[in-house]
C-alpha cells in the first residue's frame, strides 16, 4: 500500500508540474507579443509619453574653449520637467591626439588634453548622469560620431553636438516636442524620419553645393540631409545605419553618390568625415530629417565653425542664436506631420503617400501626375524589383515624373508610395477575383482618355531610355494606338476617337476576356491582349521599334539603335534575370547598386 501511495503521490507532482510548465509557457507567450509591440502601443494614445531617455553626446578633442562654451549653452537651457526626472544625460567624447607627433607637440597636446579633463571634471551637470569618455587612440571625427551611440532601446534618443557649438536655451523644448508628436504620436509618426536637425539649413548638395532657400512661411519642413551641427536621432534608423555601415565597410565599399557635392568630399577626405556614409545611407532607404526655418537665419543651434578637420581656420558663427525673447515661441506647437513639405537632396519636394484605391481617388491623383497631358503607367506584375528600381533611375536621368505603378498589394508598392512615387493598388482598385492587370490598367487608360490625357503603358520588362518618346509631336502621325515590336510598350494618344474606341469597344472586350479566363496559367498580359483586339476590330496601330536584350547583345548594336532613334529596351520574361542585369551593365544601363538604389543624384532645373 505504502508503495501504491507513493507511486500515486509521484503521479501527482508531474501532473502539477507538467500543469505549471504549461502555464509558464501561455504566460510568455502572452508577454513576448506586448513586448515587441509595446512601441506601437504607446502609439495607439495619443496622451500618453512614456518615460524616455535623452542623452546629450558632446564631441571635443583640443578646443577647450569651444568645450566650455558648448557645455555652458547646454547648462543654461531650459529642461523642464523631464530635466527634472533625471533623464537628460551628459555624455562628453574627448579623442586622443596622435601619437605619430615630435616630443614638443606630445607634450603640447598633452597639456591641452589635461586642461580639457580638469574642466570636464569639475564641470556640474544637474538634469542626469555625466559620463566622461576618454579615448586611448585617435579615433577621429568619423569614430567620434559612430561610435558614440548604441541605442539601449526604442525609448533612448541621442541629441550630438561637435564642441564648437552652441544651443539656444529653447533647444530641449522643441526637441522634445518632436519626440512627443512626431516619434510617439500615432497620427503624425512615421518610420521614414531618422531625426531632427537644429542647424539652419544652408546647403543643396544635389546642386553643387548652392544655397538653399525656403519660403519664408515655412517654420518647419523635412529634408533629406543630415545636419551635423545639432542632430537630434532616433534610435532604430540609427541602428539600421549601423549595421548597413558595417556590412559596406566589410565589403571594402565607399558611400559614392555621384551628382552630390558630399561625394567630392569624400573623394577629398575620404575617412576622415562621416556624413557621406550616412547620406548614402538615408538615399538608399528614403528617409528624411527635420528641419527649422525662422527668421533672420536665425537657428537653435549654432555653429562657430572654429578651426578643426573641416575648417583650416576659425570662420565663425553660421547663424543667429535664438533666446528666450524670441516672439515666435509658438514653434512649439507643432503642425501635423501631413501639413509638412517634404524635400530631396535636390530639394525637390517629394509627396508620399499617393495610393489609389479607387476610380475616384484615381481622378484626384491623376491631375497632379500629368506633365503635357501625358500619363506614364508602369506595371508591377509580376515584376522584378531590381528592374523597376533601374527603371526609376532612368526616369531620374531623363527627367521623366509624371509616372504611375500599378500592382498588387505589396511591400515593395507601399515602399514605392513612401518614397513619392504614385501607386495604384489594384487589390482594392479591382475588387473582383477575375485577372487584376488587364482589367486594373484598363480602367487607369479609360480614365485617362475622359481627363484628356494620353497613356504610355510600360510591362516590367521593357526599359524607357530616352524622353524623346513621351513627345507627342515626335510619334504623332495619322495614328492613335501605338505598340511596341515585343509588346514592351503601348501608347494610347488622347483624342475622341481613341477615347470613344476604350469606352464603347475595347473595355467591354478586355471585361470579357477576363471574365472568361479569370486565372490564365501565364497571366494575361495587358498589352498583348489591346494589341490583338486592335487587330480584330481592323484598327490601325502603329509600330514602335523596341531594342530586344538577349545574351548577343553588343554595345555596337545598342550604338546602332541608339541613332535609329529606338528609345525602349525589352526583354522576354523568359530570358534570366541575371543575364539581363549583365547585359544592361554592358551596355552602361544598368544605373543601381546592391542597394538597389540609384548611383547618382541627378538635379533638373525647373
Amino acid at each position: 500500500m505504502a508503495m501504491m501511495g507513493l507511486a500515486q503521490h509521484k503521479k501527482n507532482v508531474l501532473h502539477i508540474l507538467l500543469l505549471l510548465f504549461c502555464m509558464s509557457i501561455i504566460i510568455l507567450l502572452l508577454l513576448v507579443p506586448e513586448t515587441k509591440h509595446s512601441l506601437t502601443t504607446f502609439r495607439q494614445n495619443n496622451n500618453y509619453v512614456p518615460p524616455f531617455t535623452f542623452l546629450i553626446k558632446v564631441l571635443t578633442f583640443n578646443r577647450l574653449h569651444s568645450l566650455s562654451r558648448c557645455l555652458r549653452s547646454l547648462s543654461s537651457a531650459e529642461y523642464g520637467v523631464s530635466g527634472d526626472r533625471g533623464r537628460v544625460h551628459l555624455h562628453v567624447y574627448i579623442d586622443h591626439f596622435s601619437l605619430d607627433q615630435n616630443d614638443t607637440t606630445v607634450e603640447d597636446s598633452l597639456r591641452s588634453t589635461k586642461e580639457i579633463l580638469d574642466f570636464v571634471d569639475k564641470f556640474e551637470w544637474r538634469f542626469g548622469e555625466k559620463l566622461v569618455h576618454y579615448r586611448t587612440g585617435n579615433a577621429g571625427l568619423q569614430g567620434q560620431w559612430l561610435e558614440a551611440w548604441w541605442p539601449s532601446s526604442d525609448h533612448e534618443f541621442a541629441f550630438v553636438v561637435e564642441d564648437d557649438l552652441e544651443v539656444s536655451p529653447l533647444y530641449f523644448g522643441f526637441l522634445e516636442r518632436v519626440i512627443r508628436d512626431y516619434y510617439y504620436d500615432a497620427s503624425s509618426f512615421n518610420p521614414s524620419i531618422y531625426g531632427a536637425s537644429l542647424q539652419r539649413p544652408w546647403l543643396v548638395p544635389g546642386e553643387n553645393g548652392n544655397k538653399l532657400l525656403v519660403d519664408p512661411k515655412t517654420n518647419i519642413f523635412l529634408y533629406q540631409l543630415v545636419g551635423t551641427w545639432g542632430q537630434l536621432l532616433f534610435p532604430k534608423p540609427w541602428k539600421e545605419f549601423r549595421l548597413w555601415y558595417d556590412e559596406h565597410k566589410s565589403k571594402d565599399k565607399k558611400p559614392y553618390l555621384s551628382g552630390l557635392v558630399t561625394d567630392e568630399w569624400y573623394r577629398a577626405l575620404e575617412e576622415r568625415i562621416w556624413t557621406p556614409w550616412f547620406i548614402k545611407f538615408v538615399h538608399s532607404r528614403g528617409y528624411f530629417n527635420i528641419y527649422t526655418n525662422f527668421p533672420n537665419e536665425s537657428a537653435l543651434s549654432v555653429s562657430h565653425r572654429d578651426a578643426g578637420v573641416n575648417y583650416r581656420e576659425t570662420v565663425g558663427p553660421d547663424s543667429q542664436l535664438l533666446n528666450q525673447s524670441f516672439t515666435g515661441s509658438d514653434f512649439l506647437k507643432l503642425q501635423p506631420l501631413t501639413n509638412l513639405k517634404w524635400y530631396d537632396y535636390c530639394f525637390g519636394e517629394v509627396v508620399t503617400g499617393r495610393v489609389v484605391r479607387s476610380l475616384n481617388e484615381l481622378g484626384t491623383i491623376l491631375p497632379s501626375v500629368q506633365r503635357d497631358k501625358t500619363i506614364v503607367l508602369v506595371s508591377l506584375f509580376d515584376a522584378d524589383e531590381m528592374f523597376i528600381r533601374n527603371l526609376l533611375c532612368h526616369f531620374e536621368r531623363i527627367n521623366t515624373r509624371n509616372h504611375i505603378f500599378i500592382g498588387p498589394r505589396s511591400e515593395f508598392l507601399y515602399d514605392l508610395s513612401r518614397r513619392g512615387h504614385p501607386v495604384i493598388d489594384a487589390d482594392m482598385f479591382i475588387k473582383s477575383d477575375s485577372v487584376k492587370e488587364a482589367l486594373s490598367s484598363a480602367y487607369v487608360v479609360m480614365k485617362c482618355l475622359e481627363l484628356g490625357y494620353s497613356t504610355w503603358v510600360f510591362s516590367s520588362n521593357a526599359l524607357l531610355v530616352d524622353e524623346d518618346i513621351l513627345l507627342l509631336d515626335s510619334i504623332r502621325s495619322g495614328y492613335d494606338f501605338y505598340i511596341g515590336e515585343s509588346s514592351g510598350v503601348l501608347i494610347v494618344l488622347s483624342s475622341p476617337v481613341s477615347r470613344k474606341l476604350w469606352r464603347n469597344e475595347l473595355m467591354p472586350s478586355i471585361v470579357s476576356s477576363a471574365t472568361k479566363n479569370p486565372s490564365p496559367e501565364h497571366g494575361l498580359d495587358f498589352i498583348q491582349l489591346v494589341k490583338e483586339l486592335l487587330e480584330q476590330k481592323g484598327k490601325k496601330v502603329k509600330t514602335v521599334e523596341t531594342m530586344s536584350i538577349a545574351e548577343n547583345t553588343n554595345a555596337e548594336s545598342v550604338n546602332q539603335w541608339l541613332e535609329d532613334d529606338k528609345p525602349v529596351v525589352y526583354w522576354s520574361p523568359e530570358v534570366g534575370s541575371n543575364i539581363i542585369q549583365t547585359k544592361l551593365a554592358e551596355l552602361n544601363l544598368w544605373l543601381i547598386d546592391d542597394d538597389l538604389s540609384c548611383k547618382a543624384v541627378i538635379c533638373h532645373s525647373l
